[in-house]
């Protein structure tokens, strides 16, 4: 009936009377800009494929399948194939089997999870535990009006999976009778593993951490969820520091993979072991650091962004600082990315990295008065910044100089900024290998698959050669006769 036509099949897709009236040449324009405003211009597959749809227009089916040969020929050999190749063994495999964790035997049993903090961070994490693990929750806060709103957050979002069908009414009862909040610090006691999620100071955390641990059993798993400040300090405090880990979560916790588990000197096997469990038990890709300012990701960012920073005050525009990340290919430009994570997390991450490092992390002068602002950039519908507000634009201009960067210049302070820090993070054992950092950044920042990470673009682009005279891989990670 179908093939004869005597049966009418209905698509959902089928063009509409404007898609039916649209000239092909129009078709592929309104494509192109697509591409352009979601993925950027350097991915190569993509805008070649439009062009084999743009020619398909014309010619016969058999030069068509000879455009498409030559094409695939052309990514295969290419470097972007190679990259992706690279990031894609990195994430079916090397992050099946994280390198430095201790054998799971050694893992505590979590049987009750406790999360200190009741904002927004903390009810997330509440939330991750409980449909992973489903096992019982319990947070609290420093009086019970927070943490009723810390419940009522939970079971709200609880309740928005009930309604779009990802949770039946059976487990989502469950799922609410498992979690409950309080004021009283005894209900730890019996509680194996204990996330804090508290104000990103570190005299607040050890402070935290020194009243839990009169509450806790001995065996009990402590862990911070730090972006940046050091664990060990966090832990010194602490009657048994041995039983601290880093578990920093990265934003939006029930979407990002990316879970940094920070050994101290002091964290024992069964700390360590526990953590990967749990990670992995809660879904998330687990990559072991070294305690060290700002860990992975976030030591790699600030320095991407610090970049950027450094340009704006030498007197660049914010667009030109846009357009010259452009050949990286990441997902957003360095203000989209910082008006994402919010301003006062990153000047808090450059304080961090400015003062672990003053002499290669930029801090700019006025970035805390930047995040104070309730906007910082105007965006365009779309999402895209397109400038500073005036009240930015005034403290910019207070502080800014008279020379500025071109693009070229600002892309090669990056890239070389970059492997100069990654290779010092090698040197110092943040993480064992390069492989290691490359993922980190897939999972944690978003770091295109055609690049590989960072470390195989690096290679590519001579930076690396140029920070410290040789290349991350032997040989380069690049396409056939290139």
């Amino acid at each position: 009936g179908v093939l004869s036509g005597a049966i009418k099949v209905e698509r959902k897709n089928e063009p509409g009377k404007i898609e039916r009236l649209t000239k092909w040449p129009i078709a592929i324009k309104i494509a192109r800009g697509m591409l352009e405003s979601r993925i950027g211009t350097v991915p190569r597959a993509p805008y070649l494929a439009l062009e084999l749809l743009d020619k398909a227009k014309s010619g016969t089916k058999w030069e068509g399948f000879e455009r498409e040969d030559e094409a695939l020929s052309e990514l295969i050999v290419g470097d972007q194939f190679a990259a992706s190749m690279y990031a894609f063994d990195l994430v079916q495999k090397r992050a099946k089997r994280p390198v430095g964790a201790p054998d799971k035997a050694l893992a505590k049993k979590v049987s009750k999870v406790g999360v200190i903090g009741a904002g927004l961070m903390a009810s997330q994490f509440a939330l991750l535990f409980l449909r992973k693990l489903r096992v019982p929750v319990v947070i609290t806060d420093i009086d019970q009006a927070r943490v009723d709103k810390g419940l009522a957050y939970i079971r709200d979002e609880i309740g928005k999976l009930e309604a779009k069908g990802r949770l039946d009414a059976d487990t989502a009862n469950q799922l609410r009778a498992l979690v409950h909040g309080t004021t009283d610090k005894s209900e730890y006691a019996d509680c194996d593993f204990v996330i804090e999620a508290v104000f990103e100071e570190v005299g607040v955390k050890q402070q935290v951490f020194a009243d839990i641990e009169q509450h806790i059993a001995e065996d009990a798993i402590l862990a911070t969820n730090t972006s940046s400040l050091s664990v060990e300090e966090i832990g010194a405090k602490l009657a048994h520091p041995e039983r601290l880990v880093g578990f920093h979560f990265f934003n939006p916790v029930a979407l990002m993979p990316l879970l940094e588990i920070v050994k101290t000197p002091h964290t024992n096997e069964q700390s360590l072991s526990t953590a990967f469990v749990v990670a992995k038990a809660i879904g998330k890709n687990a990559i072991l650091s070294k305690d060290a300012p700002g860990f992975i990701v976030n030591r790699l960012l600030a320095k991407l962004l610090g970049e950027a920073a450094r340009a704006i005050y030498e007197g660049t525009p914010l667009t030109t600082v846009d357009k010259a990340y452009a050949p990286l290919g990441l997902p957003m430009t360095p203000f989209q990315l910082i008006d994402l994570v919010g301003w006062k997390v990153a000047a808090h991450v450059q304080d961090t990295m400015a003062g672990a490092f003053p002499d290669r992390f930029f801090a700019s002068e006025n970035f805390h008065e930047l995040a104070n602002l309730d906007q910082v950039v105007e965006k365009d519908k779309n999402g895209r910044v397109t400038g500073w507000t005036k009240p930015a634009q005034k403290l910019v201009d207070q502080v800014a100089g008279k020379t500025p960067a071109s693009e070229a210049e600002i892309l090669r302070r990056v890239e070389d900024g970059l492997a100069t820090e990654i290779k010092i993070m090698l040197d110092e054992g943040v993480v064992p290998e390069v492989q290691d950092i490359d993922l980190a950044l897939i999972f944690g920042a978003g770091w295109p698959f055609i690049d590989g990470g960072a470390s195989p673009y690096l290679d590519r682009s001579g930076a690396a050669e140029r920070a410290f005279g040789d290349t991350f891989h032997h040989p380069p990670i690049r396409g056939i006769g290139a």
